[in-house]
């Protein structure tokens, strides 16, 4: 490769401006993974249920929410939203605050399977493409001491489901079925590296 194609090469991910829409840690972190520049900023999104409706919808409906609430404000960047809602039996479980609530939930789940659906949405201008990843994660049946130590350990209680499938929780799951292993954690990168290759981001960027 000559050299005036490598820095156009690298150049072609600097040049796209690239904005996270939202304040998470776990999702700043697997974006990072994919080693392109981007920003954050945190979209403001008003992340309460419509009445009936269903947890896919409300998370489909919340990335691209969360994705819209910065594009508006940044017209020529891509923008990724995404959200997680999970799903047991038809109910929304959310983050659980604290250790009370967090315990509730893990009782709630015990030897049951729950649908984890992760939304993403990527967005510049009027184009956007928005999809969901459900992830199926079934949780033991464990007792309640065993589940007391596991939230004094981790502390887990921003985390839907109460569990943090990437440290210790993934011992109280029997078993996971996803097609997307980051998506559990909040951010699907197999499908966002497609969508951001078709925007034009080269992945990996050569060096």
């Amino acid at each position: 490769m000559k050299a005036s194609e490598k820095v156009q090469v690298v150049m072609s991910n600097s040049a796209k401006k690239l904005i996270l829409a939202s304040t998470s840690i776990y999702r700043r972190e697997l974006l990072e993974r994919l080693r392109i520049p981007f920003s954050i900023i945190s979209p403001k999104v008003d992340e309460t249920p419509l009445p009936g409706e269903r947890t896919v919808d409300l998370s489909l409906r919340l990335a691209k929410a969360k994705a819209a609430a910065v594009a508006k404000d940044h017209p020529e960047a891509w923008v990724i939203g995404s959200d997680q809602v999970a799903d047991l039996c038809g109910a929304a479980i959310g983050k659980p605050g604290n250790f009370e609530r967090a315990m509730a939930q893990l009782q709630l789940m015990r030897g049951a399977t729950v649908t984890f659906h992760t939304a993403l949405c990527l967005m510049r201008g009027d184009i956007e493409t928005t999809l969901s990843v459900p992830t199926e994660v079934t949780f033991r049946k464990l007792s309640d001491g065993v589940l007391e130590a596991y939230l004094r350990a981790e502390e887990p209680y921003d985390c839907a489901g109460s569990a943090k499938s990437e440290g210790l929780g993934i011992s109280l799951l029997e078993a996971i079925q996803s097609e997307d292993p980051t998506a559990l954690i909040g951010l699907p990168l197999i499908a966002l590296s497609g969508l951001l290759r078709d925007a034009g981001f080269v992945i990996p960027a050569k060096q």
